[in-house]
């Protein structure tokens, strides 16, 4: 990140059980990009459940696009996951079990990228 470059972490703590919630920092995240802004986003609590494969196949929330579109889109433009590594262990969610890019990471990760930011969106 230069002087000038702007960054945004969003942290998703909101799961396929919350369509709209999941969805909408996937949004954000894609606009950001569009606005040549670096973007980082974490998963953390029930959101680490959007990066396991397969689940954004089943995320839809009315009047957005699929969340399967909006990961495809993040990622295709060098988004980065960071996954939370204790949420994933009390899920027993495996490292293979995450989508291409997802990143597994602790509180000391998250902490340097919230606070290396120009703003943390939390959803």
């Amino acid at each position: 990140m230069t002087d000038t470059q702007k960054k945004l972490v969003l942290m998703v703590t909101n799961g396929p059980e919350n369509p709209e919630l999941a969805t909408i920092p996937f949004v954000m995240a894609t606009a950001a990009q569009a606005s040549n802004v670096d973007v980082l986003m974490g998963f953390q609590g029930n959101g680490v459940m959007l990066t396991a494969k397969g689940m954004a196949d089943h995320v839809a929330a009315s009047g957005f696009p699929t969340l399967k579109e909006l990961m495809n889109i993040y990622r295709e433009a060098g988004g980065k996951l960071y996954v939370c590594g204790p949420c994933v262990g009390s899920r027993k969610i495996a490292k293979e079990e995450l989508v291409e890019g997802a990143t597994i990471v602790g509180a000391a990760t998250f902490i340097a990228e919230c606070v290396s930011a120009t703003n943390v969106l939390v959803y």
